[in-house]
């Protein structure tokens, strides 16, 4: 018989709210506000505090270099067909060669060019060498961090060894050999190379080199001029197809992480 006094309810505790992560993965205790991440903290970036004037310097060094070699990259097959002296004085092998093979049939413009292509192959190097001076091995962590397994234990043997034989690894980065020239000089950078050393080695081993391109293109003499004559009526398709490929890359890297960023996570 239910009688018409109301039931007594017992209130259950609410359920604990979880945790909310803080910025650095751990969860925070309920009722901490969430520390936001600044903009420098992440991993992406070379350092590991707040970046001050050199850092943001050195970076915007890094941007340019990596425009100038975007530019330049259609542009190198125009210069070597229609301005192989400007492409020798830039620093580029082709033209280096080229202009030795001209200098066997005449041209009295090959001094100029070693001097200033022997200049301008070093343009660039020191950005490298004060990367790895202000950041240390942090800067090649964030160049190799979507590189494979192997790569990053080839530019672990790179690193290391650069450190141990300086001169040779500066000296090493001007020979026609695949090697990471940033990664030894970052390296070199961090093991406290002095900057005039660092130059000084740099601009003899970029002479000897420049002059070993020129004289190859002598040795070689008036066929490498001819083959450069048959390749200038075809150059404008070579960098048309550099640029096709270059957006091609582009777009498809694009495409992946737009779909990589749609998918849904489990």
């Amino acid at each position: 018989m239910a009688h018409g006094y109301p039931r007594r309810v017992t209130q259950q505790p609410a359920p604990d709210a979880p945790d909310t992560p803080t910025a650095s993965g751990e969860p925070a205790a309920s009722g901490e506000p969430t520390a936001e991440r600044e903009w420098w903290d992440d991993p992406a970036l070379p350092w590991s505090h707040k970046p001050g004037r050199a850092d943001i310097w050195c970076m915007s060094a890094m941007s340019v270099v990596a425009l100038y070699a975007l530019v330049m990259l259609p542009l190198r097959p125009v210069m070597l067909g229609l301005a192989p002296h400007l492409s020798g004085s830039l620093g580029y092998r082709t033209g280096l060669v080229l202009v030795g093979a001209l200098a066997a049939v005449g041209d009295v413009w090959w001094p100029l060019v070693l001097v200033l292509g022997s200049l301008m192959t070093i343009k660039f190097d020191w950005v490298y060498w004060w990367a790895g001076k202000l950041w240390g091995r942090k800067i090649m962590d964030v160049w190799s961090a979507n590189k494979s397994e192997r790569t990053r234990r080839r530019w672990d043997r790179i690193w290391d060894g650069a450190r141990r034989f300086e001169t040779l690894a500066i000296f090493v980065t001007f020979l026609p050999i695949p090697l990471p020239a940033g990664v030894i000089y970052a390296a070199l950078g961090a093991a406290g190379t002095k900057l005039w050393k660092f130059l000084t080695v740099g601009f003899i081993s970029s002479v000897l080199t420049t002059a070993g391109y020129m004289a190859l293109g002598y040795w070689i003499g008036e066929p490498a001029v001819q083959v450069v004559d048959t390749y200038g009526r075809y150059l404008w398709y070579v960098s048309i197809a550099i640029i096709v490929g270059m957006l091609a890359v582009f777009w498809y890297r694009q495409r992946k992480a737009d779909a990589a960023a749609s998918t849904p996570e489990r």
